[in-house]
């Protein structure tokens, strides 16, 4: 090979050299900052591991975050719930990096949504009208969007009476409904005292409606007002 060809070649083999080394410096600067991915999915695995136990489907969206965003990067990064923070519907997500001195932290827009079935009514219930398996059906929601204290066990709600009219595919809540009457006001009823080794009972005549459980008073024969537990049976309880 004469001496030109070896200059060319020397030539080629260092702007070769050069080019590599101009690609590999933005490339080695930029592993040095954090990627935007990794944050991403140390959020959405947060927010999975803390509502694990949240009835039905979770879904978790991890808002957009800017990737010309430029973070020192971090070798163990931490989330944290901020104050005022929920793990429910809208919310934000803190991730921070200790690294000294480069610490960081960021917050990071989702959203929590929770799909379960939830109780409504499948046709229009009159007040006082007791409910029954035809009343009611289920459907999926978002339990997020719901009030509070939505009721999803129809054993809750079956043989409850309502306490106010209500419309077709409305969703089913406690203050909604009342346990049946088993004392109604103007009954005789027995009353009964029971205590150790000894058992009384007189009629007497009832004051007020009265549920399962629930005080009532009571006129006795002799018209002294008392106080019991309305039972079965037409039964009040007294406390000896």
């Amino acid at each position: 090979m004469n001496k030109s060809c070896l200059v060319l070649v020397r030539c080629l083999l260092l702007i070769v050299v050069l080019t590599a080394q101009t690609f590999a410096a933005p490339n080695n600067k930029r592993s040095q900052h954090q990627e935007i991915a990794l944050i991403r999915n140390a959020v959405e695995h947060f927010l999975y591991s803390n509502t694990a136990n949240l009835p039905g489907q979770v879904i978790v969206n991890v808002g957009q975050i800017d990737r010309q965003l430029v973070l020192p990067q971090c070798s163990n990064l931490e989330t944290f719930i901020p104050a005022g923070s929920r793990l429910w519907g809208k919310t934000s997500i803190g991730v921070r990096c200790d690294n000294q001195p480069e610490s960081w932290t960021i917050y990071v827009q989702a959203e929590v949504s929770v799909m379960t079935e939830v109780l409504h009514i499948a046709r229009p219930v009159s007040s006082g009208q007791t409910l029954s398996f035809e009343d009611v059906a289920l459907q999926t929601v978002n339990l997020v969007q719901m009030p509070e204290g939505i009721v999803t066990d129809t054993a809750q709600v079956i043989g409850k009476v309502a306490t106010s009219n209500l419309s077709a595919g409305q969703p089913i809540r406690p203050q909604m409904l009342r346990a049946p009457y088993v004392i109604l006001r103007g009954q005789t009823v027995n009353l009964v005292v029971q205590g150790r080794g000894f058992s009384i009972r007189s009629e007497g005549q009832a004051l007020a409606d009265a549920t399962e459980g629930q005080v009532v008073q009571v006129r006795n024969k002799s018209g002294k007002i008392i106080r019991g537990l309305a039972r079965i049976n037409s039964i009040v309880e007294i406390q000896p």
